[in-house]
């Protein structure tokens, strides 16, 4: 009889319990986790990973269309409808690495709300004073530092907004003045893309560094 390695064990009943998340049953979720040694603060880890790895792709994203945004409108001559065609798909491709990096935020907060909760509830469980304390002590600077986390990760999330409006803007208004003269207008823009893009590409960096950090912080604990 074929056993398979606790690892796999894991993934699979890791896979078979998103369809709580979908229907929002979190708690049922963690609780099942739980109970094959996979906890909040794994999860919690997890996910802070995921968040990371997605404002990463989001990053590069960004600046490959700002490139073919560049290259586009500095080209003379062409296939209109290929310019058009071109930056369409690459708008399309940062509105979907925006969702991402905003549903894998979401998910951080969802655990890290339940994982406080459940630790601020237990404190009350203790008989030993000192260890009562201790563990104070540690969800204190556990917040705090999940607290600068979040708050780096929220300001990055902000600034995909101004970007993707940007990039619509050109993307609709070529879309409906395919003529060398909208190429031409497009050129004045450059430097305003540049400018979101360059803001964006800094606050996910901090996000990122911020996420390693605190993935760091837990793994000393």
């Amino acid at each position: 009889m074929c056993i398979l390695p606790n690892r796999f064990i894991l993934i699979f009943v890791h896979v078979c319990l998103m369809s709580f998340l979908l229907s929002g049953c979190q708690s049922t979720y963690y609780g099942a986790m739980e109970k094959v040694g996979y906890h909040k603060r794994d999860i919690l880890t997890d996910r802070i990973e995921n968040a990371r790895d997605s404002q990463e792709d989001a990053k590069e994203q960004f600046q490959s269309a700002l490139e073919r945004f560049s290259s586009v409108i500095q080209f003379e001559g062409g296939d209109l409808q290929e310019k058009y065609d071109t930056l369409n798909r690459e708008f399309k491709r940062c509105e979907a690495r925006s969702d991402e990096v905003s549903d894998r935020i979401r998910a951080v907060e969802d655990v890290s709300g339940a994982l406080f909760e459940e630790w601020e509830d237990e404190l009350g469980e203790y008989s030993s004073a000192s260890l009562r304390r201790s563990s104070e002590q540690k969800l204190r600077k556990t917040r705090q530092e999940y607290n600068k986390l979040i708050i780096a990760m929220k300001r990055a999330e902000k600034k995909i907004g101004p970007v993707l409006s940007t990039f619509r803007d050109q993307v609709l208004f070529l879309k409906h003045n395919l003529n060398a003269k909208a190429i031409s207008s497009l050129r004045n823009e450059l430097s305003l893309v540049e400018a979101d893009v360059s803001v964006l590409v800094r606050e996910m960096e901090s996000s990122i560094q911020a996420a390693d950090t605190f993935i760091h912080s837990m793994a000393q604990e």
